[in-house]
Parts: structure tokens; sequence; C-alpha cells
């Protein structure tokens, strides 16, 4: 069976080529020009590159390779879709649909539209079941009791942003709510946060309640930690078996060289 991916930016659709290609799979590879690294076609047998708003063009190319199975990778900013982005017809059609124009809806229309001409979108983690996270301490340090405090009390409020598809990532310290995730993404959410009270921050990262694995995964990595070495943040929270984690060893032995806590936690959100 022939799968395709839709690239977004950053590191996930390279490790997802690379799954592939472990498993003896090929890929059709569809770029997308505001967002996916040129140094993507250096690892692509067959690729083609379109614009944002390109639907119609996307899902022909995928049909043209027979592709049955097509999985999303890397980050799609929010904001490209609506700043100067031009729809075709297909992709315009679909917006006016959506009752609501947040992650799940835009990714659920488009998985639909896919939908219709026999393509499925399946789980992005589909070769990746290597990089997610597992539960329990991941650094050589454990939480402290104010950390686990506030893991608790992030766990909590960050739940509920997911659930409402307003971010997956929240900043704690001393049990109160420094900064929430938005449309930036989690590295500016912890970079504001330390621009606000720097120092004894604790980050906690979920998945939204029955995490759909197509789509908006929570990914952390070496980034994550660089900000938060810049934000003075102590401990890092993200959901067991819902987050990928990239370049964990690289990730994990620089937190432990700023004796940063690194924690899988079994949350409510990743229990259903």
């Amino acid at each position: 069976m022939k799968f395709g991916l839709i690239a977004g930016n950053g590191q996930f659709p390279f490790l997802v080529i690379d799954g592939a290609k472990k498993a003896g799979e090929s890929l059709a590879v569809l770029a997308i020009k505001e967002e996916t690294d040129e140094r993507i076609n250096e690892v692509s047998d067959n690729i083609i590159w379109v614009g944002i708003g390109q639907l119609g063009k996307m899902i022909a190319f995928f049909k043209k390779e027979g592709v049955k199975k097509v999985m999303m990778a890397g980050q799609v900013k929010h904001v490209q879709i609506f700043s100067g982005a031009i729809p075709d017809v297909r992709m315009l059609k679909m917006l006016w649909s959506l009752p609501r124009r947040n992650t799940d809806s835009l990714i659920g229309g488009i998985a639909d539209e896919l939908g219709k001409d026999g393509i499925e979108l399946i789980n992005s983690t589909y070769f990746l079941q290597e990089y997610m996270a597992a539960e329990g301490v991941l650094s050589k340090r454990k939480p402290t009791e104010i950390e686990q405090e506030n893991i608790e009390y992030g766990l909590h409020i960050a739940g509920e942003l997911a659930r409402l598809d307003l971010g997956q990532t929240i900043v704690v310290r001393a049990k109160a709510c420094v900064s929430i995730e938005a449309m930036e993404g989690t590295d500016a959410t912890i970079e504001r946060a330390g621009t606000l009270a720097k120092g004894k921050l604790t980050v906690v990262k979920v998945a939204k309640p029955d995490q759909d694995m197509r789509f908006d995964v929570p990914v952390v990595g070496v980034p994550t930690v660089e900000a938060m070495i810049k934000a003075g943040a102590t401990c890092l929270s993200v959901s067991a078996g819902k987050t990928l984690i990239f370049d964990r060893e690289k990730m994990l032995k620089l937190a432990d060289k700023h004796d940063i806590c690194v924690v899988g936690s079994r949350t409510e959100t990743n229990s259903h």
C-alpha cells in the first residue's frame, strides 16, 4: 500500500519519512510552500510543492499516485490559512462549510474532503511509536514537591484549555497561571512566561481529551528545553503515550545539564 504525507514545518515530516523507509514503505510527499523545510527534497523520492490553499491540487496529486492513506506531520500555523493564502475553489467551499475555524474544524474539514475521494487520513504517529513519551520521570531528576503541585494544578487548567481547543500548553509558577498557549506555539508561550515571571516555572503540555492522533499531536524536543532554559523553567510535564519527543537523547541530556525535570504524566486527557 502506498502512503501519502502532507508535510508541515519542523522535524516531524523528516521523522515520518525515515520511519516509513525503515518500515519498507514508500511515501508520496506533499510539501507546503509556506511551511515545509526545503531540505525535504533531499530525502523524498516522490514530492510535489503546493500552496497552503490548494486543496484540490493536493487531492489530485494523491489520487494520481494511487495513495489510499495519508498522514499529516509538522505544524501548519493557523495564521497562514488566514494571512495571504489564496484558497482554490475546493478549499474555499470547505472553509465556508465549517461551523468554526479552529484547528480541529480545519483539519477535520480537510480529512472529510480527502475521504470524499477515497483517501483516509490516518494517525500521524503511524511510523513513530518509538518517539512517544513514556509514563514516569524521564530525566535524572524527579519533580520537587512544589513542581509536583504545579504539575497537578497545570494538568487541570491545561486540560480545560485543550478541551476548548485553545492550546495545549500552560506555564505555572507557585500554582498560578503565568501564560497559556493560543496560536503562537509552545516555545513562544514559554518565552512569554519568562518575560512575566522569570525562574521557578513549570511547563505543562497536554493532549486534548480524546486526542485525535491524526493531527495536532503534542510535540516537544530540544527547542522546548532551550526555551525553558531561557525562561528559567525547571520542570516539564507532557502527556504520557500522547506526546512525541523528538531528539529524545539530546533533549534529555540538555535537560539534565540544566537540572530540568521532565516527566510523562498520566492524565484524564489521555485515559479515554
